[in-house]
C-alpha cells in the first residue's frame, strides 16, 4: 500500500449523534496514514481527512444483496468509477449517516448515476445476509448502481485489512468512504463523515484526470 497527498481536516463535533467522537476516527485515520508513509503532508482544513492511497485488492469472494457469488476483484474492477463504503446493518450511528450521504449522492449523480459503482461491504456478515442487506439498501432506496456485499468472516476481514479500516470489533469502526476512478488508479481515500457535494466533488475530479 503506497500513500500520497494526504489532507487532513479536524475533527467535527455531532452533537446528539451518540458517537464515541471525531477524535477517535480522527485519530485512527491519522495513525493508519502515518503508518503507511513518513513522510507525508498534512493539512488543517474542515471535517474529513483525504489520502490517495494505492491498495491490493485480496483474491476474496463476497456476497452480492441479489445472493450471487462474486469475485471483489472483478466487481471492483468492471471499469466503472467505484464510490465504496464499510457499513453493517444494525448500526444506529455512523452507518445510517453515511447511507444517507450515499442516498443523496444517488440524485445529485444526475445522468452519472448509471455511470458509477456505489459498493457497500458489511462487516458484520454472520448477521449481515443478502436479504438484511437487501431491506437495508431499501431503506435509502438503493438504486441498481449501488450494491451492498456479505460473504465470509474471513473475505470481509480481508477486504477490510486491504482498505486498512479494520479495527477488530465491529463497534470501533470509523466513517470512510473511497472513490476511484478506474481500475488500476490510485483511491482516494476520505475518513471522516464526508457529505454529498464532497463526495461528488471527489467523484467528478477522479473522472476528469482519469
Amino acid at each position: 500500500m503506497r500513500t500520497t497527498n494526504v489532507v487532513l481536516i479536524g475533527a467535527v463535533l455531532l452533537a446528539g449523534a451518540g458517537l464515541a467522537g471525531p477524535a477517535a476516527w480522527c485519530a485512527s485515520a491519522a495513525d493508519a496514514a502515518d503508518g503507511a508513509d513518513a513522510h507525508m503532508h498534512h493539512h488543517m482544513m474542515s471535517g474529513t481527512m483525504r489520502s490517495t492511497v494505492d491498495y491490493t485488492l485480496p483474491p476474496v469472494k463476497l456476497v452480492r444483496d441479489d445472493g450471487k457469488t462474486v469475485s471483489l476483484i472483478d466487481e471492483l474492477n468492471d471499469g466503472r468509477p467505484v464510490i465504496l463504503t464499510f457499513i453493517y446493518t444494525t448500526c444506529t450511528t455512523i452507518c445510517p449517516m453515511v447511507s444517507q450521504t450515499l442516498e443523496k449522492l444517488q440524485s445529485e449523480l444526475g445522468s452519472d448515476r448509471d455511470k458509477v459503482h456505489i459498493v457497500s461491504i458489511s462487516i458484520d456478515p454472520e448477521q449481515d445476509t443478502p436479504a438484511r442487506l437487501r431491506t437495508y439498501g431499501a431503506r435509502f432506496d438503493a438504486g441498481p448502481e449501488w450494491q451492498h456485499y456479505t460473504g465470509t468472516v474471513e473475505a470481509s476481514i480481508a477486504t477490510q485489512r486491504a482498505f486498512n479500516v479494520y479495527r477488530g470489533d465491529k463497534m470501533n469502526h470509523t466513517p470512510v468512504a473511497f472513490v476511484r476512478a478506474a481500475p488500476g488508479k490510485p483511491w482516494l481515500r476520505i475518513d471522516g463523515f464526508a457529505t454529498p457535494a464532497e463526495l461528488l466533488s471527489a467523484y467528478h475530479d477522479a473522472v476528469a484526470s482519469n
